[in-house]
C-alpha cells in the first residue's frame, strides 16, 4: 500500500466519522458543552456566594483536566472509538472493502489513527475554551504556567487517544457498537473505579489505564495508586498496544 492510498483510506475514514452528525453532536455536548456548563454553573455560584471558589485558577485547571482527560472527554473518545472500528461491519461495507483486495489490517489500521484526530479536534476546542475560562474567572487565585498548560494539553491527548484506540480495537472484535460502548464505559469507569477503590488489591491495580495515566497527570491526585513513571508508560504502552494487535487479529481472520 503506497502512502497515496494510505492517505486516500484516511481521510475516508475521517469523513465517514464527520458525516454521523448525531455523534459529532453528541461528542460536542460531551466536551465543549460540559466544559461550558461546568465552568458557568461555577462561576455563577462563586458570584453568587463569594465562600465558593471561582470557576478558574489552579483548581478549575485541574478539574479540567479530569473532565477532559477521564471523565467527558473519555466517554466522547470511546464513542468516537466505537463507531470507527464499528462501522464498515455494521454497514455491511465490510466486505465489499475486503473484495476490493484491499489488505484487512490496512483497513483495521486506519481506523485509530481517524477516530483519534476527531476525538483530538473536540478535545482540543474544549481544553483551549476551558483554559481560557480558567484564567478569565481566577479570581485573583494563582494560575497555571505555560509549561503546566502545554503538560496538561498533552496528557488529555493522551488520554483520549488511547481510549480512542481501545474502542476502535475493541469495536473491530466484537462487531456491535453497542456492545463495544457497554464494555468500554463499563470497564473504564464503572468497574476500573471500584478496582481502584480496593487497596487490598495493591500493586494488581498498576495494570489500570486510569492508575498509569493518574501517575503523569501534571497536577491533581494520581488515582490512588503510586507508581513510577517507567512502569505508567510501560502500562500506557501496553493499552496502545495490545488492544490494537487483537484487533488486527480479529479483522484480518474475520468472515467477510
Amino acid at each position: 500500500m503506497t502512502l497515496a492510498i494510505a492517505r486516500q483510506m484516511f481521510s475516508a475514514e475521517v469523513l465517514k466519522l464527520r458525516r454521523q452528525r448525531p455523534l459529532m453532536a453528541f461528542a460536542a455536548f460531551l466536551t465543549i458543552g460540559a466544559v461550558v456548563i461546568f465552568m458557568g454553573y461555577v462561576q455563577i455560584r462563586h458570584a453568587s456566594n463569594p465562600r465558593y471558589g471561582p470557576a478558574g485558577g489552579l483548581d478549575g485547571f485541574e478539574h479540567l483536566l479530569r473532565a477532559l482527560g477521564v471523565f467527558f472527554g473519555g466517554l466522547a473518545a470511546i464513542l468516537i472509538g466505537a463507531e470507527a472500528g464499528t462501522a464498515d461491519l455494521s454497514s455491511g461495507v465490510f466486505r465489499d472493502l475486503v473484495a476490493t483486495g484491499r489488505s484487512r489490517v490496512a483497513l483495521f489500521a486506519v481506523r485509530a489513527p481517524a477516530a483519534i484526530v476527531v476525538t483530538l479536534a473536540f478535545s482540543a476546542a474544549a481544553f483551549l475554551l476551558g483554559t481560557l475560562a480558567t484564567f478569565a474567572f481566577a479570581g485573583g487565585r494563582p494560575t497555571p504556567s505555560l509549561g503546566v498548560v502545554l503538560q496538561g494539553a498533552g496528557w488529555i491527548a493522551l488520554s483520549n487517544s488511547i481510549l480512542a484506540a481501545v474502542a476502535v480495537a475493541v469495536g473491530s472484535v466484537t462487531g456491535s457498537r453497542a456492545i463495544t460502548l457497554t464494555a468500554v464505559i463499563g470497564w473504564q469507569l464503572v468497574a476500573t473505579e471500584i478496582i481502584l477503590s480496593v487497596t487490598s488489591l495493591g500493586s494488581v491495580r498498576d495494570g489500570l489505564l486510569t492508575s498509569a495515566v493518574g501517575q503523569i497527570v501534571p497536577i491533581g491526585s494520581n488515582a490512588g495508586v503510586a507508581m513510577s513513571t517507567a512502569t505508567a508508560v510501560i502500562v500506557l504502552s501496553g493499552w496502545a498496544l495490545v488492544p490494537a494487535l487483537v484487533g488486527a487479529w480479529r479483522t484480518k481472520v474475520r468472515d467477510a
